[in-house]
């Protein structure tokens, strides 16, 4: 059965993130993905500690940080203390990031990079010593009395990273749009870099990582998420589009800012056409959304996670609900 989660971006105070947390537990959510870019969004390890209080089954996990604003020393501090108290309801998601380090004008990391963070985390929830190649001193988690036991995900949709992450982490967050070519040819990647570890498609978990907006009016939902659509086009495209999208998302590419990521009001979003909002979106009537669901699940993805949009002002929660209500049909 496809399982359901919710990524949220700390635009609303921490007491609203909260309630949409705990209206996702009430509703079966296994999951919910808080979005990490201090520049844009309110800080995401207040909101992950505040929004677990009261909680007893769904699991909390980053829609994604990095180990460059967040030292890998802090990170793992930071989940290793999450996992204590919510009893090891946690997965990391992390990648080479994005609008918290371009908002400062700084590059993501290397693949090669990531990987070796990625090596440091697991070795200080293992309670082992790291290195920092700076100064070369060696440091680790002096509080653990026992390793911790946390999932790292990649967010990928590049296919270089789709084959890192099946190569190396416990699950994807993969960010390729809707489409079942997509969505397929996304799998057969990540699938690649598992073989070479010795694993299958079986061993990780795949989340689905969309922008969502279910509404009886079709062409309103799909103005609410054109600005997720652009940010998932400036990216490498998971396959090949018409040569005349191809163009759109140029200009997509050359305005984009990231001060203004996932601003249901930003320009660039304006220049997303419907043909790109069906590839890469859940967006529409709740019909339509179902049958695009059935299309998901039927591909072998683990979970979808949404990412809802709404109006400024206006609540997540009505989303929330309905995508709750369209899984449950499945």
């Amino acid at each position: 059965m496809l399982s359901k989660g919710v990524g949220l971006f700390p635009t609303e105070p921490v007491g609203a993130m909260r309630d949409y947390v705990h209206l996702a537990e009430s509703l079966g959510y296994d999951n919910v993905w808080i979005g990490d870019s201090q520049n844009i969004w309110r800080e995401s390890s207040t909101v992950l500690g505040a929004a677990a209080v009261g909680t007893e089954r769904i699991v909390f996990g980053t829609g994604v940080t990095n180990a460059v604003t967040r030292h890998p020393s802090v990170l793992a501090s930071s989940w290793a203390t999450l996992a204590e108290y919510t009893g090891n309801r946690v997965v990391l998601g992390i990648g080479t990031g994005d609008s918290s380090l371009r908002t400062m004008g700084l590059k993501p990391q290397k693949l090669a990079e990531l990987e070796a963070s990625i090596g440091e985390l697991r070795e200080l929830f293992a309670r082992n010593t790291v290195t920092e190649p700076d100064s070369g001193a060696g440091y680790h988690l002096n509080y653990l009395s026992e390793p911790a036991r946390i999932p790292v995900y990649i967010a990928a949709s590049a296919p270089k990273i789709l084959k890192l992450s099946g190569r190396i982490a416990d699950g994807v967050i993969v960010l390729v749009g809707t489409a079942p070519e997509f969505i397929e040819g996304a799998l057969r990647t990540i699938e690649e870099g598992a073989k070479e570890s010795g694993r299958t498609l079986a061993d990780l978990r795949i989340v689905l990582w969309t922008p969502t907006a279910i509404d009886t009016d079709r062409t309103r939902a799909r103005d609410l998420v054109r600005a997720h659509v652009s940010r998932v086009c400036i990216r490498p495209l998971p396959a090949p589009i018409d040569p005349e999208l191809e163009a759109e998302v140029n200009r997509i590419r050359e305005s984009y800012d990231y001060y203004h990521h996932m601003d249901t009001e930003a320009a660039h979003a304006d220049l997303v056409p419907d043909e790109l909002v069906d590839l890469f979106a859940l967006a529409g009537t709740p019909e339509e959304c179902l049958k695009r669901l059935r299309d998901i699940e039927s591909l072998g993805v683990d979970q979808v996670s949404i990412v809802p949009f709404v109006r400024p002002g206006e609540s997540r929660a009505g989303t929330i609900r309905t995508f709750a209500g369209l899984v449950d049909q499945l």
